[in-house]
């Protein structure tokens, strides 16, 4: 009888390197951060990063570190030699950026790489080029002391992987996010960033963290920002926390380190956020750079082969002690909520248990806690009453509201949208900009009424009757409306209706409508934000955007868009635009119109937790009537959720 043949075989040792690279090296930034890593690791004061074309075509590091002999350097692109461990028990104590020798073996197997390196205590240095994982070259060299490492064509033997890879800029965003967060972990080494020879990030390399902060995230975020302290018997946080008005749209910009290294941490990200809590709205972060050193024991490196993410010990406590770092400092700068009593008398209204000021006593406050001597932790029966009762008081205290007058303001404006004769009277502040020319009139206005009819064929107009004669009952938390509608009852989200009814005006007018500010305004962005905007400025100009270069991460803004209606708040812009650029991952034509549209409906509607009267309800409703898809928001989510009296019987287990 015939053996059939082994279904199961070992791959070779190329396809094995291929593979295991994927896991480590994603994409250019992955290139960038490993071999930082390495030059930090090297004790490196400088380190020089250049790259073309987003890093797709090439990178290179160079670095004054110690640099590496001859014969180490013939093992350094070896899968997983590495000179940070020695045995399995070193995994338990990791205090390097590196340690589990896979980054050169992996850009090494996917890339064209030439490395040229030199001791300080060397005269000649050591030329190694490797092509795929097979050495091409090995020779002596002059070179200056240190490593460089010169990456060429990424991914040319993995075309799958290279197709993959976003636009330039967007690569080039990811690789400037990676250096910005490294420069701020470690502010005593001076960074510079060169994108086909021109700077990107320049960052001096001194020892103040503040400095750092103006070189990389700019003087007016830098002004803004608080210094804090805060230590226990197993952890330290220093850093930099933002004033409650300095507040972004996304987390991009809360930077934690941990022992150093930059981490993405979920629980830190949170805890920060709860620092704050009622001082900032609902889904508005603040800006941070927390530096967090405890025992390498408590925090596990090793669970992802990129290193970013970690895992505490204790992550209960670590989270618990952010908190209280960012409530201290906020009550140091009169910032915290107040949740003490004043001669007798609570400054809280809106405690649901009136015996709550008697069972918290004001020492237990977070704000009134005795500061400890340095280096002592809260002991842990008085640390865990803390952590209860500032989590009581949150659950009690009044959350952040948006004042009635801003309501109205937002209403106004999708109100005025909707005016057929498209006649709007001159705001103050503001001046009505029309298209240029009779022409460009006649274009646009085509270009609407294509876009509806193209649109009236996809989908044609819902039926609204379920939103025809609603009997307002009120407004829940601040975000629902309630209303009858004979005898069922219906829930309308404002934020999501009031979207939906943005939305559709903002695809309709786009640049047929804008409005030019008396007083431009300056906008200060990010490295990271800079590097995308460049791709960004033609779309934001179709929708009535006008934005200028005006010196080192600076844009000033002319026009915007007549959806903002009266600009009474200027930071919208920085909002909208930064909201825009955080993730820099959006195809082009369609894919950038799309976003563009959604993020101005968003930023200009109605907010969760706005007060509303009941006149502004019904005229929510009126406008959503007119809207073509008045059932659902531009994300997707419902904007109105029906209860018949049926089903609320069944709900009570009544019986018909």
């Amino acid at each position: 009888m015939e053996e059939q043949g082994n279904k199961i075989r070992i791959l070779d040792r190329d396809t094995i390197n291929k593979i295991a690279a994927g896991e480590v090296i994603e994409r250019p930034a992955s290139v960038v951060k490993e071999l930082v890593d390495n030059s930090i690791d090297a004790g490196a004061t400088e380190i020089r990063i250049e790259v073309e074309k987003g890093g797709k075509h090439s990178i290179l590091i160079r670095d004054n570190g110690c640099g590496m002999s001859k014969a180490d350097a013939l093992l350094s692109y070896e899968k997983h030699a590495t000179s940070k461990l020695t045995r399995i028990e070193d995994l338990d104590t990791v205090s390097t950026m590196g340690f589990r020798g896979e980054a050169l073996a992996s850009i090494t197997a996917i890339a064209k790489v030439e490395i040229l390196t030199r001791p300080p205590e060397e005269l000649t240095g050591t030329k190694l080029v490797i092509h795929g994982g097979k050495v091409q070259e090995t020779s002596d060299a002059g070179t200056a002391p240190g490593t460089s490492v010169y990456v060429k064509e990424l991914f040319y033997n993995t075309p799958a992987r290279r197709k993959y890879l976003k636009s330039d800029r967007t690569e080039l965003a990811h690789i400037t996010d990676t250096v910005t967060r490294l420069a701020l972990a470690n502010p005593g080494i001076s960074f510079t960033l060169l994108s086909e020879g021109k700077p990107v990030i320049r960052s001096t390399g001194s020892s103040d963290l503040f400095k750092s902060l103006v070189n990389l995230l700019g003087p007016d975020t830098a002004r803004s920002m608080l210094p804090l302290e805060y230590r226990t018997e197993d952890f330290e946080i220093r850093g930099y926390v933002s004033k409650p008005e300095t507040n972004r749209g996304g987390s991009d910009q809360l930077y934690v380190f941990v022992n150093t290294r930059p981490v993405t941490s979920r629980a830190i990200n949170m805890a920060v956020r709860e620092g704050y809590y009622t001082k900032i709205p609902k889904g508005r972060y603040p800006v941070a750079v927390l530096a967090l050193t405890l025992n390498p024991e408590e925090v596990d490196v090793n669970v992802h082969p990129r290193k970013a993410e970690v895992r505490f010990s204790r992550e209960k406590e670590v989270g618990d002690a952010v908190i209280r770092a960012v409530e201290k400092v906020l009550s140091e700068h009169g910032l915290a909520p107040e949740v003490r009593e004043k001669e007798g008398k609570r400054l809280q209204k809106t405690f649901e248990d009136p015996g709550l000021s008697e069972k918290i006593q004001p020492q237990e406050t977070p704000a009134t806690l005795p500061e400890k001597a340095a280096g002592k932790e809260i002991g842990v029966r008085e640390e865990a009453k803390v952590s209860e009762n500032s989590r009581l008081l949150k659950e009690k205290s009044e959350a952040y509201t948006y004042p009635i007058k801003d309501t109205e303001r937002r209403l106004k404006k999708s109100e005025r949208l909707l005016d057929s004769d498209g006649k709007a009277g001159i705001q103050d502040g503001l001046k009505k900009v029309e298209p240029a020319s009779k022409k460009e009139e006649e274009k646009v206005n085509e270009r609407i009424k294509a876009e509806e009819k193209q649109s009236q064929k996809l989908k044609p107009k819902a039926n609204t009757d379920l939103l025809e004669d609603l009997r307002i009952i009120g407004q829940v938390s601040k975000m629902y409306i309630l209303a009858e509608k004979g005898e069922d009852l219906v829930i309308i989200d404002q934020h999501a209706a009031h979207e939906r009814v943005l939305y559709e005006q903002v695809l309709r007018t786009k640049k047929a409508r804008v409005q030019e500010l008396i007083t431009p305004v300056m906008i200060e962005l990010t490295p990271k934000e800079r590097v995308l905007m460049e791709e960004y400025i033609p779309h934001l100009e179709e929708y009535g955007f006008g934005i200028s270069e005006f010196g080192d991460n600076t844009y000033v803004v002319t026009f915007v868009p007549e959806v903002f209606g009266r600009l009474e708040d200027t930071g919208v812009i920085h909002d909208v635009i930064s909201d825009l650029l955080a993730e820099g991952k959006v195809k082009k034509d369609t894919g950038i119109s799309e976003k563009v549209s959604k993020t101005l409906a968003c930023r200009a509607a109605i907010k969760g937790g706005a007060a509303c009267n009941t006149r502004q309800m019904e005229e929510l409703i009126e406008q959503l009537k007119a809207a073509e898809s008045p059932y659902s928001c531009p994300h997707g989510r419902p904007t109105v959720i029906t209860f018949t009296k049926g089903e609320l019987d069944r709900m009570f287990a009544r019986t018909q």
